[in-house]
């Protein structure tokens, strides 16, 4: 698991990655994991047969936003908003809003809906809606360990789940973006802004999008540090399901799971966390239009699953 530096590797970008270390080995049981990322048909149903309503649909509680004036206390979710030009990358906030009515059902906000997009990944999930899509289809979310493993589909070491090359034999085999971010996405991969899943090449075993297009949650908390601690507390752990509560410097009152796999947004002028051994981090209650999930159960799940 892990990643070395990749700034001296070809399109490695800027980003040290230093929470992706030390590069160690873990074990994990068997399981199965979707093929793709649940899309807006499979949560669609979900909802509709349970009526869940996920966070970004629900109003905001003040006392979670304390200080927030009471009109701004309104549902919605974080979406991506290109600039109008070239900007320095010193800060997200240059790039991405919080967008009044924007959830699953309308992920521009207001307005705009999934109809006609119902193989697109869902968006705006946050972790508890996530998570209760998975308990609902009686699955789980994956653990960072089990995320990578089928990420690097046998592939040991290499920075992306096809090999080391971004761009084999001069074509994208992944939804990423491209031009100059975050003002110009040219769409040369094919697309510009989300694709519908599966669009490009499953990795060896058998997995579409594990690099681009939405980040995935997976269940581990996120600490900077997780994977030190993890070496000095076992050799060779079996299973690891991460530390036991979040921590990130940067916002450290922010409880934090792990993302994975990048996006469409992830770039080598900016992040290059679509490298499979990287790793991302969003605060649990909050979802985006570059964020959702898939799910995974262990073998005894699913012969339950497949019996007659």
């Amino acid at each position: 698991m892990g990643s070395e530096d990749p700034r001296g590797a070809v399109c490695g970008g800027p980003d040290a990655m230093q929470d992706a270390r030390p590069v160690h080995r873990v074990y994990v049981d068997g399981f199965f994991m979707d093929d793709t990322e649940v899309t807006n048909l499979e949560f669609g149903r979900f909802v509709r047969l349970t009526g869940y309503v996920t966070v970004a649909e629900r109003v905001p509680r003040a006392e979670d936003f304390p200080g927030a004036p009471p009109e701004a206390l309104v549902p919605g979710s974080a979406v991506f908003t290109p600039t109008d030009g070239p900007v320095p990358l010193d800060s997200h906030f240059r790039w991405w809003r919080y967008q009044k009515g924007a959830n699953w059902r309308h992920p521009e906000g207001l307005g705009t809906s999934v109809e006609g997009r119902d193989s697109d990944p869902v968006v705006h999930v946050a972790y508890e809606d996530a998570e209760a899509y998975a308990r609902w289809s009686g699955k789980r979310l994956p653990t960072e360990a089990e995320w990578e493993f089928a990420a690097r589909g046998g592939r040991s070491g290499d920075l992306y789940p096809w090999g080391n090359d971004l761009k084999p034999e001069g074509r994208f085999v992944a939804n990423i973006y491209t031009g100059r971010f975050p003002s110009t996405d040219t769409g040369v991969d094919g697309f510009k802004g989300i694709a519908p899943v599966g669009s490009f090449p499953a990795n060896s075993f058998g997995l579409h999008d594990m690099s681009g297009n939405v980040w995935e949650w997976v269940s581990d908390w996120y600490r900077p540090d997780a994977y030190q601690q993890r070496v000095l507390a076992a050799a060779f752990p079996r299973n690891p399901t991460g530390p036991m509560s979040s921590h990130d410097p940067e916002e450290p009152s922010e409880r934090k799971r792990v993302h994975r796999g990048g996006s469409f947004l992830c770039t080598d002028e900016y992040c290059t966390r679509y490298m499979v051994g990287s790793r991302g981090k969003g605060e649990v209650s909050t979802g985006s239009n570059h964020v959702g999930f898939r799910c995974v159960m262990t073998a005894d799940q699913y012969r339950t699953r497949r019996a007659p």
